[in-house]
């Protein structure tokens, strides 16, 4: 049963299937329209900034891009990164690529930002961003080798090559932070907004 009061469903501005699934489970109404717009160049165009800022940069600049091809709806963006020290990953581009990230990971503890931001119209209305901090098991390539086939192609699908709601969480000793911020939407400060701004039931 939705909860959700606006006339207009909420605009979800990424294709993602687990936010997607996440804003359904907690009671929204959902349209999915993802923002095209290059990723990695508004991150250079940006010049050096961390990775809390480039999701939260990226969170804007997605809910801005669909808003304005969508005047008066709510549209909400959203991004994470994943920072390894100084080093910061994005989404594997194949198995590959996502094994090299896994070994540079396993054993160590990397950080999830994750960012939202709500706009309508020309308008940023609400932003909020999160980081959570998770340590890899220093396991073996054998088990790394026996992860990738299992996950198979969804290993390319997130950043880190693992989803944690899945067989990824085999991969891990401990996790600090928000479940909600490792998926990447800080569900809950959402929510609180939404019942502020009397478009979710209370």
């Amino acid at each position: 049963m939705t909860r959700w009061l606006a006339e207009q469903r909420l605009v979800l501005a990424s294709q993602s299937a687990v936010r997607r699934a996440l804003l359904q489970g907690a009671g929204l109404a959902v349209d999915v329209h993802p923002a095209d717009i290059d990723e990695r160049g508004v991150e250079a165009a940006a010049g050096d900034i961390g990775p809390d800022e480039a999701a939260a940069l990226l969170a804007r600049e997605k809910a801005r891009a669909v808003a304005a091809r969508m005047p008066g709806r709510f549209v909400l963006g959203a991004d994470q990164t994943l920072a390894l020290g100084d080093r910061r990953f994005s989404k594997p581009a194949d198995r590959s690529a996502a094994r090299a990230h896994l070994l540079d990971m396993r054993g160590r503890t990397h950080s999830l930002h994750a960012a939202i931001a709500v706009a309508r119209d020309g308008d940023v209305l609400f932003e909020h961003r999160d980081a959570a901090h998770l340590t890899m098991r220093d396991c073996s390539e054998a088990f790394l080798d026996e992860y990738l086939d299992a996950a198979g192609g969804a290993v390319c699908k997130s950043v880190g090559g693992y989803q944690l709601e899945g067989v990824g969480v085999q991969l891990f000793e401990r996790i600090e932070g928000a479940y909600f911020t490792i998926l990447g939407l800080p569900l809950l400060p959402l929510l609180d907004w939404l019942r502020r701004e009397r478009l979710l039931r209370s």
